[in-house]
């Protein structure tokens, strides 16, 4: 039996991605500063570390629990804005938390470390849709943390021997279809989540729309949406790779389908059965007009396909998780 650490195992992917372990027979090990995490999204029975990856201590204590075969890294800042706002904030614990806990298991000889990047490595995108081989140009310090950590990773295969799948998220959304866990971010910055807990309210406000005048069709942002579970389903699709195929690799995952927030705001609507209120405020700093991801190259190398594949499908399963008492 494979022995995984989780980082970040109490977030909102890193918790999915726990129960796709164990349903697949994985001995799992969760490491959590539940800072932002929830230990109810936590499974009874599953190990749990309470520490954080600026300090070292906590990591190696973490590490030197079981033997691990490899490592899940979950646990960073996600936040655009907070990241132009407070860049030390994320250079620190995406970047310098990163960079211990790779140390340390290179000191421990875990070999096999699979890795949230995300879109914002790109910047503004140059065409669409998007393939790995696009520049990498991030427009704002979340996605150059990101695009640091790929770098070190290159680097520490070429040194150490550390071999890591990197996967470049778009828009992650959805829940668990059974309604167990779900997105609950505090402050809630997604717009699915926002869009729902508007809707379901006891007093229903309007969701606000971040900017109508892109360089789009409605003038609203263009995203692709990939379902959460089809995103730990790539991830035990790349440790796989990385047993039979070792190095140190990047992939998108998406849907290839771009949605702007408008359609978005109707396919909710047609969901729930109900109209929907928006406001309009300024564009957020750092976000750009499309992001659409070509997940061709993760469907020919990790054998990865999505199965969340409609709009409406995805806002099910979110809905179902936002309509029962939760964490």
């Amino acid at each position: 039996m494979e022995r995984i650490l989780v980082c970040g195992g109490a977030g909102y992917i890193g918790s999915h991605m726990v129960r796709r372990l164990l349903d697949e027979g994985f001995d799992v090990t969760v490491f959590d500063s539940f800072e932002t995490g929830h230990r109810e999204a936590v499974p009874r029975g599953v190990e749990v570390f309470e520490g954080t990856l600026n300090d070292p201590g906590d990591v190696r204590r973490a590490l030197k629990a079981k033997s691990f075969d490899a490592v899940f890294h979950f646990a960073a800042r996600i936040q655009v804005g907070e990241s132009v706002g407070h860049p030390s904030l994320y250079y620190g614990n995406n970047v310098a938390g990163t960079l211990n806990l790779l140390r340390a298991m290179v000191e421990r000889g875990i070999g096999k470390f699979v890795f949230s990047s995300s879109a914002a490595v790109y910047g503004t995108p140059l065409e669409i849709p998007i393939r790995e081989d696009h520049p990498l140009a991030p427009i704002n310090p979340y996605g150059w943390t990101k695009r640091m950590v790929e770098q070190i990773l290159a680097d520490f295969w070429r040194a150490y021997g550390l071999a890591s799948v990197s996967l470049r998220y778009f828009n992650a959304c959805g829940a668990d279809p059974q309604g167990r866990i779900g997105e609950s971010h505090d402050p809630e910055t997604h717009l699915i989540p926002n869009i729902l807990k508007s809707a379901l309210s006891k007093s229903p406000g309007p969701v606000t729309v971040f900017g109508d005048d892109y360089p789009t069709p409605d003038g609203t942002c263009v995203r692709d949406y990939v379902h959460v579970c089809d995103l730990a389903e790539a991830h035990l699709n790349a440790l796989e790779s990385i047993w039979n195929a070792p190095g140190a690799r990047a992939y998108n995952l998406g849907n290839g389908l771009g949605f702007s927030v408008k359609e978005v705001l109707a396919a909710a609507e047609r969901v729930l059965g109900m109209n929907i209120g928006y406001r309009v405020a300024p564009r957020r700093e750092g976000d750009p007009a499309y992001l659409v991801a070509d997940s061709t190259l993760a469907m020919r190398e990790l054998h990865w396909r999505p199965r969340f594949a409609s709009l409406e499908e995805i806002l099910e399963t979110a809905l179902r998780w936002h309509r029962r008492p939760r964490y």
